[in-house]
């Protein structure tokens, strides 16, 4: 940074850098510190209402004020432009019956998957006397149907030292598809697929790949890959919702493909982007290889906007899936309960190593394992893996039930076996990734960490549970060539934590809740798990020393791409690499550098 000066008359703080003038900061004092912040409702440098048409004009009339989804069982919304009646009886029906669905949500243009970070001030109700205000939502969303309005988007919010959010499904934990006061760019509508057998790109590899459109979802895209002649099969996560060439690429992305090909980052290929400074350009092996292997994990919204991804796609493969649980039904006695848990991850190495990959839940007296994946095994080669887990918990005299399918294909399991994600529900995520060595070591250390995530508290006995998925990203792919943290490359259980918040938390009681997630269930993790590390797209934002918990030793590389393709931090997402001197204050408002 060149130079700073502070024109008090305007209150603006402007920055100065050797590469370009950025936008004006505004400036604001919050708790004893000075701030810059992006520009506001309300501040004098808020764009005026002619600025806004010229941007509504330039994308087309595809500029929308936002209005929550819940807004329809209220009578009016009190947003920050103005009130509005918004009562309507047909589509409130609507809003109620389809809030807990994640397709209906990730239609949604502005909507969150988890509604925590919309701060949960207009969800849908009997009585429609009830307030209805904006909460935590963006102020303006493009719908973008082109490139060119992402570029409208990026200049205008540039140019105008506005928050800025990149939202494609809202299939989002940690609050980064929503922010208060911003304007945000939609890129849902952006669908395109395209196959070929032999992909002619740079580099050395010649197979086959999959180009798609940013708003592409984990379900069109296996689908469409088992609709080839033959089938194809590509490396996305589990939950159908996902949008791939968003933050799932860009955080790293596991799936059940993942003890076979690596994380989704590995497999890619090529990106088509918009840059911070409004440029379109392609990353790849060749071109731009820096923000490339940024771009492979190194964090979502962070150095660009993705148009599109193009994936390696790999044979089909027959598959066989195995589902287990214990659960109330089998005892109601927790000791041996917790036993049958041990067991279970007790043999989570060997089924890593065996090339298994398998996603479960566990919360109070529920283990539940839906499923065991075996990529090209029959139901014979599972039976073998699982033979001896089996035989310990008859051994042990814990009753559980299992099942046992063969599929033709991966995408048929995919689509039998594995259950959809509930949407609405307002919860704080944390998560860590156990390694070979934590398992091998510290198993029982690690049951422990697992009860202190479902009690974590006296008052919140039962209150949290976790997702678990067991794979080893390194079990094929033995070194990373994305920029993900080089410890997933031994990993054995990435598992995800949540603790639910009531509906109309206070402040007092949200900030209670985070330090219980912080600092007693992901903390029991970590102490568990000295191997391990955290993922970018399901873990916590606020744990101490994130940048190591999520990049590991690719850290400082990924710092010094992040300020050469967006040093004025044009985008954000929390906890991403650069935002450092970012932080959102005033009650979880306004986004400002510390100065």
């Amino acid at each position: 940074m060149a130079g700073l000066w502070l024109f008090l008359g305007a209150s603006i703080l402007t920055l100065f850098s050797e590469a370009a003038s950025p936008p004006p900061l505004v400036l604001r004092t919050w708790d004893g510190i000075d701030y810059g912040c992006k520009c506001y409702l309300g501040d004098d440098c808020w764009p005026n209402e002619s600025a806004w048409a010229g941007l509504n004009s330039t994308v087309e009339g595809n500029l929308q004020i936002v209005i929550p989804p819940g807004a329809a069982c209220h009578n009016t919304f009190e947003g920050p432009l103005g009130t509005l009646s918004t009562y309507d009886a047909e589509a409130c029906a609507d809003v109620t019956n389809n809030f807990v669905s994640e397709s209906w949500t990730t239609e949604r243009p502005e909507a969150a998957l988890w509604t925590y970070f919309t701060n949960d001030t207009c969800r849908p109700t009997g009585n429609p006397e009830e307030p209805c205000t904006l909460g935590n939502y963006g102020v303006y969303l493009i719908l973008a149907q082109t490139k060119d309005h992402i570029k409208a988007g990026i200049d205008f919010a540039r140019e105008k030292n506005l928050r800025l959010v990149i939202r494609n499904t809202g299939h989002d934990f940690i609050g980064r598809s929503t922010g208060w006061g911003s304007l945000v760019i939609n890129t849902h509508s952006f669908q395109d697929l395209s196959f070929t057998t032999k992909y002619d790109g740079p580099g050395h590899y010649k197979g086959g790949a999959v180009t798609m459109g940013a708003g592409v979802q984990g379900s069109a895209l296996l689908g469409e890959a088992n609709a080839q002649n033959p089938p194809v099969a590509v490396l996305t996560g589990e939950c159908p919702t996902v949008g791939v060439a968003g933050g799932l690429v860009q955080g790293g992305g596991h799936g059940p493909l993942t003890p076979t090909y690596g994380l989704t980052a590995d497999t890619a290929l090529s990106f088509d982007v918009v840059t911070a400074d409004g440029e379109f350009l392609t990353a790849n092996s060749e071109e731009n290889t820096d923000l490339f292997w940024a771009l492979k994990g190194g964090g979502p919204s962070t150095y660009a906007v993705v148009l599109s991804v193009t994936l390696k796609t790999f044979p089909e493969q027959k598959s066989t899936g195995v589902i287990f649980s214990i659960n109330a039904t089998h005892t109601s006695d927790i000791d041996v309960f917790w036993d049958g848990v041990k067991s279970f991850h007790k043999f989570s190495n060997h089924f890593v190593d065996s090339g298994l990959y398998a996603y479960f839940e566990l919360m109070a007296l529920r283990l539940q394992v839906q499923p065991f994946v075996g990529f090209g095994k029959t139901s014979e080669d599972m039976a073998a893996i699982l033979k001896p887990f089996f035989e310990e918990l008859e051994k042990k005299g814990i009753a559980y039930d299992t099942v046992s399918k063969e599929f033709d294909t991966l995408y048929d399991l995919y689509t039998d076996l594995f259950e959809g994600e509930a949407a609405g529900t307002s919860a704080l995520t944390g998560g860590w990734m156990f390694a070979h060595e934590d398992v091998e070591r510290n198993n029982d250390e690690i049951i422990e960490a697992f009860k202190t995530v479902v009690s974590p508290r006296e008052d919140l006995a039962n209150q949290g549970f976790m997702i678990g998925h067991l794979w080893d990203a390194g079990h094929t792919v033995k070194v990373s060539n994305s920029a993900t943290n080089p410890r997933f490359r031994k990993s054995t259980n990435f598992a995800i934590v949540a603790l639910p918040v009531p509906f109309g938390a206070t402040l007092d009681q949200k900030a209670d809740l985070q330090n219980v997630l912080t600092h007693v269930q992901d903390d029991a993790m970590r102490k568990a798990g000295p191997n391990g590390c955290a993922y970018i797209n399901e873990g916590d934002p606020y744990q101490p020393d994130w940048q190591d918990h999520f990049w590991g030793s690719e850290y400082p590389k990924l710092l010094k791409i992040r300020k050469k393709w967006d040093p004025h931090g044009v985008f954000y997402a929390v906890s991403t690499p650069g935002t450092e001197d970012w932080e959102v204050i005033e009650y979880g408002t306004r986004l400002c550098r510390k100065i």
